[in-house]
Order: C-alpha cells, then sequence, then structure tokens
C-alpha cells in the first residue's frame, strides 16, 4: 500500500477507551472509519453517527468485507475469538490490552498473524509513548541497573458500585477482568521492553467477592537487579515510576502516559530529559500500527509478539500465585499453570 492510501478501519467496541483511539487516530490522515460493530444495532448506529459513519454491523462478516484492519476494545475474555476471525480472513488487528485471556491463547493468535501474514499488534500505548520511548535512548546514562520501580493505583469509577453490590464488567471474572490484567499490565510491559524476561516472580494479591483481583504487587528478579511494581483498582497512588542505576535515576511521572522524563544523576542537578508530545497518546499507537501496515511488516519491534507473548506468561504465573482462575483457563487443562 502506498502512503497515500488510507486505511479502512472497523471498530469493536464502543467505550470511552475506543473514542479516545478514534481522537488519536484522526490525527493520521491514512486512517479511515469504515465500520463500527457492537452486539446491538441501535449502540453501533448511535456510536458511528458521533463520526459521521454509515457501516454499522452487529455481524462480523458483512463487517470484514469492507475493511482493511481492525480495532479490538471487547471485553478481555473475547479478545482471543474476536482477533482470529479477522485474522484468519487476512484482516490486521490492532487489540487492546490484555492481549487476550492467557499466554495459551497468546501464542495461538501469534501462530495465525504469522499464517495468515496478517499484522497483529497489542495497543500498548505506554510503551510506543515518546518519554518511553525517550528513556530508552538514554538508559546508558544510569549505569549499572538495579532496580525498577513502578506503581499504576488508580481507585476505579465502578468500584463504589461494586461494593453495593453492582457488579459491572471490569470486576467480572467470566470477562477475564481484575486489577492486573486491566492495568497492572500496565507496569509490567514497559519491564519487559526494557529488560526482557526475569528470571524470577514473587507476587501477592487479593481477589475479590466477584472472583478478580483487587490489587496486587510484584518483585521479578533479573540479574544483579530486581523490578517491583504495585497495581490496584481500589485505592489511588501518584507514585512516579523510576529505574535506578549505579550512576542515578531515571523517573517518569507516571507509567502508564508518560508526559515527563527527569534525569538524576548520582551526583549531580536533575535534568529535564521530556520528549515533544503531540497530545494524544493513542495517535502513536495508531501511527506506528498503520506504519506496519504499509511496510509489510508483521510485528512491532517494541510492542512486539514476543513481548507480548511474555506478559502473558508472567500475568499467568501471577495469577497462578495468587490462586485467580477465569474460565477461559479451564478450555486449556494441562497446558496452563
Amino acid at each position: 500500500m502506498g502512503g497515500k492510501t488510507n486505511i479502512k478501519f472497523g471498530v469493536i467496541g464502543t467505550g470511552k477507551i475506543t473514542g479516545q483511539v478514534l481522537e488519536g487516530a484522526a490525527l493520521d490522515a491514512r486512517f479511515e472509519l469504515a465500520a463500527v460493530y457492537s452486539r446491538s444495532m441501535e449502540g453501533a448506529k448511535i456510536f458511528a453517527g458521533k463520526y459521521g459513519v454509515s457501516g454499522v454491523f452487529t455481524d462480523f462478516e458483512a463487517m470484514s468485507a469492507c475493511i482493511d484492519a481492525v480495532y479490538i476494545a471487547s471485553p478481555n475474555a473475547l479478545h482471543k475469538e474476536q482477533a482470529m476471525y479477522f485474522l484468519k480472513k487476512g484482516i490486521h488487528v490492532l487489540c487492546e490490552k490484555p492481549l487476550c485471556s492467557n499466554a495459551y491463547e497468546a501464542r495461538q493468535l501469534i501462530e495465525a498473524s504469522q499464517k495468515y501474514r496478517a499484522v497483529f499488534m497489542e495497543a500498548m500505548v505506554a510503551t510506543l509513548n515518546p518519554n518511553f520511548l525517550a528513556l530508552i535512548n538514554h538508559l546508558p546514562k544510569i549505569g549499572t541497573l538495579r532496580k525498577y520501580f513502578a506503581s499504576f493505583c488508580q481507585y476505579s469509577s465502578k468500584y463504589d458500585r461494586f461494593k453495593q453490590g453492582i457488579i459491572e464488567n471490569t470486576f467480572k471474572n467470566e470477562l477475564s477482568n481484575g486489577a492486573l490484567v486491566d492495568i497492572g499490565v500496565y507496569t509490567i510491559y514497559p519491564m519487559v521492553v526494557l529488560f526482557g524476561k526475569p528470571k524470577s516472580v514473587q507476587a501477592s494479591g487479593f481477589i475479590l467477592p466477584s472472583g478478580v483481583d483487587g490489587a496486587g504487587s510484584a518483585i521479578f528478579g533479573y540479574d544483579g537487579m530486581d523490578a517491583v511494581v504495585s497495581y490496584s483498582k481500589v485505592s489511588n497512588s501518584s507514585a512516579f515510576a523510576e529505574i535506578q542505576g549505579e550512576e542515578g535515576s531515571l523517573i517518569l511521572d507516571r507509567i502508564n502516559i508518560p508526559r515527563q522524563l527527569f534525569f538524576k544523576p548520582r551526583n549531580g542537578a536533575q535534568q529535564d530529559l521530556s520528549a515533544a508530545h503531540c497530545g494524544n497518546d493513542y495517535y502513536y499507537e495508531i501511527r506506528e500500527f498503520i506504519n506496519l501496515i504499509e511496510t509489510q511488516t508483521m510485528e512491532h519491534k517494541v510492542n512486539s509478539h514476543e513481548h507480548s507473548l511474555t506478559v502473558m506468561e508472567l500475568m499467568d504465573e501471577i495469577r497462578r500465585q495468587i490462586g485467580l482462575e477465569y474460565p477461559a483457563d479451564k478450555m486449556y487443562a494441562g497446558n496452563l499453570f
């Protein structure tokens, strides 16, 4: 495809995150919203009307005939089945995090991407952010690496209703949800991009009455350093993310959507290394995904298949340690946990 060719996208999911992604996508002239899918035609028409789109569908087969790529933002438990459907048709898939319910499903999707020659990328916005990419470039400044710390604790807007007995999707076990996969993944994915797969994992967390985790922490062991992550959907934190080395530290104001990057030498004044930012984080993941399609590159070097699979394997191990199992896991008895 040439650089001036529009990529016709379909979207699955009409929630808040899809709207945010579309705002970023509007900044890339190559993006064209061609189709909206929802389980209800009424819901699809209402959402599509906001963007002047006539293609509304409640059927994947009909939608697949008019798109080049699809963005999936449905409940986590549906990611694997939906992504697989489009990959098998050679349609490129940008799938919201977490990629799917477990590593076994992730392997199946990666294999399908390679077999059917369809671009497949996890929509992990944090690691395509200019300040995270700047952090990678500045990593040598801090010398021998010793510690990584990242926290993402955000009191869920749905938690007060949960305490009243109203269980919404974000707290439903059958949808493969919970603190780890919804927001803990933001602390783990950057770690894997930076340092690869750790040699050990020690996890803790607690399970809410609905069968999902409310919060947790994990310590990952690497040669000569460790990585500590903390995440919660039942409390807030304003803690920054920090990578410590023997010559200083690199600090991000937040791990999920970093807007500021600082270098604090062991002996010296703090320096602002923040990168220029367009103001919309989702623009970068759309731009990178379309670049892959245009260059016929099957995976991104940062949000790569290997990184996504490693993150899923680590989250599976954390869930095993804290006793969190999803219905999707039972389908792969003997291959998981």
